[in-house]
């Protein structure tokens, strides 16, 4: 082998070692409130936003507040409360519907620094046969909060601060704080080298 292909070899392994070094791309989630219905045993993500759903009565509907990446990737509310757990002891009232509420304010590792996510909860809202979620929701959970553009943001003042905002998380199994620094300084160091070599072969052939 000519040491014009040892160096280029070599210069190509050291690329291939930043490449490396540099590690996989953290993942963006956004920190919100997700909504979900009860089918059943089972959670499905809300088709309709908490404004615009109308719950019948013995319907339960869930709240949960985590990171996600989108609807695909939401965390459901955790526990197996049923609308006969939630609304067993509120009796039917003429004229008004009963709607079984599941509140889920997440976990320590979902919550905005310095916040403490309440213990999750149940709930059963009397309203009126024509009410939304949203409206339920306000019955049993104030103060709730919204943004400008009609966004849930807090339910029972949790979290008191943000709404939908972007989070970057490091990839599972890595510490987050990004590739080592003796990593990446060995990759660069290799790439030097065997940059100076590919150079030094290449005078020696044309000399």
């Amino acid at each position: 082998m000519t040491a014009v292909r040892r160096a280029a070899l070599l210069l190509l392994a050291a690329l291939t070692l930043c490449a490396t070094a540099a590690g996989p791309a953290a993942a963006t989630g956004y920190r919100y409130w997700s909504f979900w219905e009860r089918d059943g045993a089972r959670w499905t993500y809300a088709t309709q936003g908490p404004s615009t759903a109308r719950p019948a009565d013995g319907s339960v509907e869930g709240f949960r507040f985590a990171v996600s990446e989108d609807s695909a990737d939401a965390s459901r509310p955790r526990g197996t409360a049923d609308f006969g757990t939630i609304c067993g002891e509120t009796p039917a009232v003429g004229g008004r519907k009963r709607v079984g509420l599941v509140l889920d304010f997440g976990t320590a590792a979902d919550a905005p620094s310095g916040e403490k996510p309440p213990a999750r909860r149940t709930a059963c809202a009397v309203v009126s046969e024509d009410a939304t979620t949203a409206e339920a929701l306000a019955t049993v959970a104030k103060p709730m909060r919204y943004d400008t553009n009609a966004l849930l943001c807090a339910i029972g003042g949790y979290p008191g601060r943000g709404c939908g905002e972007k989070v970057t998380a490091a990839p599972e199994g890595t510490s987050g704080s990004g590739p080592s620094l003796g990593l990446t300084a060995g990759a660069g160091v290799v790439a030097v080298l065997a940059a100076g070599a590919f150079w030094q072969a290449r005078r020696r052939k044309n000399a």
